[in-house]
Parts: C-alpha cells; structure tokens; sequence
C-alpha cells in the first residue's frame, strides 16, 4: 500500500486499539477500487462478452436516475452519473484490446477515453449512434430487462432515445443485455477474491464484538441497544452497510407470553440471540446471520440442546453446498437440497442469493422464505464458477428443555469455483458466549 509513515502509523494504531484487519483511508479505497474496476475491464468483461456473444455493450444513465450497472463502471471518486453518462464497451476481436468510450465531455476514470466533442456535436445521441454505427457491431446490448431488476437499468425515455438516434438497420441489432450483465455482476475476479476474506472477517469481528459482554449486560441491555451499537459500530470504522442490522431473541418462554413483552426486549441470561448483519467496503457487500447464547450464573458454555440446533443448521449448510455443480439450476439446487433434508428429519427452509456489488446480487437464487417449491426465472438460473453467494437458510428444531420450536437461522458468505465451494471467511459451528457481567457501551 502506497502509504505514508503517519497514515501507517494511525492504521497500525487502529489495528492495536480494535484488533480489526487494517481498514484503509478513504483515498486507499478509492485507489483499490479503481484498481480492481481496472482489473475487471482488462481480464473478466471480454471474456464474458466473447462467451455471451455481444460485441457492444452500451451503459446509459442519467444523474440521480442510476442504473444499477453504471455504479460498478464509475471510478471510485464519482458517486453517480453526470447529466447523461454514456459509456460504451467494444470487443474489436479476439487478439485486440477491447475499447472502451465515454461519450462525455471527459474520460470517465482511466478507462473509459472521452468520445465526444460538444462544440463539434452538440447533439450527444447523434454522437452516440455514430460511434456505434461507424463500428458495425452484430449485436449492441443495453440494460434492459423483463425479469432482473439489476440489468433493466434503461429508462424508457433513453431506449426510445437510441433506437431513434440508430439507423433502421441499426435498431433491429439492438438486443438485451440480461446474460451478459448477469454475468458481469456475478463474476468474482482473482483480486477481488484476495480481498473478500478481509471484509468477511471484519464483519465477523463486529458481529463477535456485539454479541459479548463488552456491549450486552443482561438485565439492562435491549436489542435495539445493540443494534444502534451496531449501526455506531459501522461509522465508527468508516465502513459502510446495505441493510441495517436486527437482532432477536428465541428463549425459554411460550411465544403467547414472549409476545406480550414490550419492546425493545430486554437480553436475560439464558437467552439464544441471532443477529443479521452486512458491510459495504470496497464495493463488496457481505451478509452473515449468527446466533449466541446469554450464559446464566454459573454456565460456562451453552447447553448441549442449542449445540445441538446449531449442528442441525450447519448439517442443513452442507447438504446445500453439497449440491452446488456448475449448469445446475438454482431450483434444481433448491429441491434436491430440501430432498435430502427432509430425507435425514430435518426441517428446512432455504433462501440462498448471489452476493458481490449487490447484498441481494444477480445471479443463481436458490430458493425464498416463501418460494420453497421454486423461484420463477431467477432460480432457473444455472451456476456459474467464480461466483459468490450468501448461503441463507433455517432449520426448525425442536427444544423439549423449552416445550417448543425454534429457528436455527444461518447466513454465511462463501464462493464456488473449479474447485469446488468454500465459505469465504468460514462459518459459525459454535454459538458465541455472551458472559453476566459487564456493561452497555453507550455510543
């Protein structure tokens, strides 16, 4: 890392206070964003271009209107599109650089070559529709899409625009760019895989950090104290989230008289608690679901029961990821996974998504909460290596000690190659222990 001694030594000093990986400045971010967009350019998006046969992709967004896409092509100081942003990604030919244009008034990081003169051109789509037309690609992919909200990232207003700017012959090219954009938003790139251990690791730490007696004072402390712990937590190391944080609790009550309780609820000892939690760092998301137990006075590890339970989740983790073979259907996935399942007594229910640029990403959707026969399209699917998803899923268990069910719910990041798939920072097989005695921390 280009840094210099002052910088290393606040970072070196945050590691110490924190026992957190090094979170880079704000300006280190931005410099391995835009390294890793680079990155991408160069060694994932003509291979995908070329496998999905699409020589042309054209990228338009208006300011403060995005497409979900564009936020993946912008250098890492750009927070949106300016005005209209036209970006456009010509494969030349195996053998040949691609060659990437913004029709812009200027380059669109260091990629992206500025294409358009206004004072020669002031009309944008005529300049548009002749780069395209003096290039005469066979297809010219856009962002438009009947079923997955992450590649329909055109607007109406700006289809029209195009197709009017086009020649007829021109316009009968134009085609949806659905399988590549998947694939573009789906695929992991080495350097990118490098990195994601880190972050799947910080949010671990956060995640161990709340469930402990450091925050939790049983007696006193709520689940929304922990949770805006969580959400100061998050600021606090400059890191961004996607979906803010909830914690709950399942404990030795009926559900007719834990209901009645007021809210926040107030953490006792006994108590299982479960958290569902992600962070935004260098353009990747993370999403872990976990649970811990409240030890009572005297208890120096959790009963064998919830042990137990928790085995059960991480059996019902396997026989998901078990099933993971290239080609093969998020549903396909879906119902041999429940199969197996429910073949060795366990009670399932499985929710999986792609995780990346996204928290829910495109890609291969194994299952949700309320589509355990299939998902239709999304879970038609097929797996792609170098993929990551967030294996989601719970497993009803249930607790004679407590006359009553309870859910194992787990979520875990992990990724899926040639060799196979593997959580990306591992996964919790033992519940965390939140000791008595201690005190909220207030921030």
């Amino acid at each position: 890392m280009k840094l210099s001694i002052t910088s290393l030594l606040l970072l070196l000093t945050m590691l110490v206070q924190a026992q957190y990986p090094v979170i880079l400045t704000q300006r280190e971010q931005a410099r391995v964003i835009d390294e890793l967009l680079d990155d991408r350019l160069r060694t994932v998006l003509p291979g995908l271009m070329r496998s999905n046969g699409v020589d042309m992709w054209v990228v338009i967004s208006r300011e403060y209107n995005e497409d979900p896409i564009i936020e993946t092509l912008l250098p890492a100081t750009w927070f949106a599109a300016r005005r209209t942003t036209m970006l456009v990604m010509f494969d030349k030919g195996v053998g040949t650089e691609m060659e990437y244009l913004a029709v812009a008034r200027y380059d669109v990081g260091k990629v992206f070559k500025r294409a358009w003169d206004p004072d020669a051109q002031p009309d944008q789509w005529a300049q548009l529709a002749k780069i395209i037309m003096e290039r005469n690609p066979k297809k010219i992919a856009v962002n438009k899409s009947q079923h997955v909200g992450l590649t329909d990232g055109i607007t109406a207003n700006d289809y029209e625009q195009l197709k009017n700017a086009l020649k007829k012959d021109f316009q009968s090219r134009v085609i949806s760019s659905e399988p590549l954009a998947i694939a573009w938003l789906e695929t992991r790139s080495e350097k990118e895989m490098a990195i994601y251990p880190q972050i799947c690791r910080i949010a671990h730490l956060i995640i161990q950090e709340g469930f402990s007696e450091k925050v939790i004072h049983p007696g006193i402390t709520t689940t929304d104290d922990v949770v805006w712990w969580y959400r100061e937590k998050i600021k606090e190391l400059k890191l961004d989230t996607w979906f803010q944080p909830s914690v709950s609790i399942s404990r030795n009550e009926p559900e007719a008289i834990f209901a009645k309780r007021p809210t926040p609820v107030v953490i006792q000892p006994g108590d299982l608690l479960h958290v569902d939690f992600g962070i935004t760092y260098l353009r990747l998301n993370t999403d872990t679901q976990q649970h811990a137990y409240v030890l009572k006075p005297g208890e120096t590890d959790a009963p064998d029961y919830l042990k137990k339970a928790l085995a059960t989740g991480n059996r019902l983790q396997d026989i998901l990821t078990d099933q993971f073979k290239v080609g093969k259907t998020g549903n396909q996935v879906l119902a041999d996974a429940r199969a197996q399942a429910i073949k060795e007594g366990i009670v399932p229910s499985i929710y999986t998504h792609p995780i990346g640029f996204h928290g829910h990403a495109a890609g291969t959707t194994i299952g949700m909460w309320d589509m355990q026969q299939g998902v239709p399209h999304n879970g038609d699917y097929p797996l792609h290596y170098k993929t990551a998803y967030s294996i989601e899923l719970n497993a009803t268990v249930k607790i004679a000690e407590w006359n009553k069910e309870i859910q194992i719910k787990l979520e875990e990041d992990g990724y899926f190659d040639e060799s196979g798939f593997r959580y990306i920072d591992g996964r919790q097989k033992d519940l965390l222990l939140v000791q008595s005695n201690g005190g909220i921390n207030r921030q």
